[in-house]
């Protein structure tokens, strides 16, 4: 989650964003959320109390930073089947 936070916390000071609903702790942890649990949006929403709106761009922006780190990605996936073998 802290490492998500971080990338979050970088790119919204890279596009010069002055001010979200949510801290990046709180955007990391509606992604987690959304990932690991498969909460829907709507129910995310209202636990956060922000629309379903910007629970999507939430989740879109940090996916998108995510993506860009495959190598790292890849890392894990291949720990994880090591572990789980």
């Amino acid at each position: 989650m802290h490492h998500l936070s971080s990338l979050l916390a970088g790119r919204r000071c890279r596009i010069g964003s002055r001010w979200r609903r949510l801290t990046c702790g709180r955007q990391a942890l509606i992604v987690l959320a959304c990932l690991r649990c498969g909460d829907t949006y709507a129910r995310l929403a209202a636990g956060f109390r922000v629309g379903i709106t910007t629970v999507y761009r939430f989740i879109r922006e940090a996916i998108d930073l995510l993506a860009v780190l495959p190598p790292m990605l890849e890392r894990a996936v291949t720990t994880v089947r090591k572990k789980g073998a």
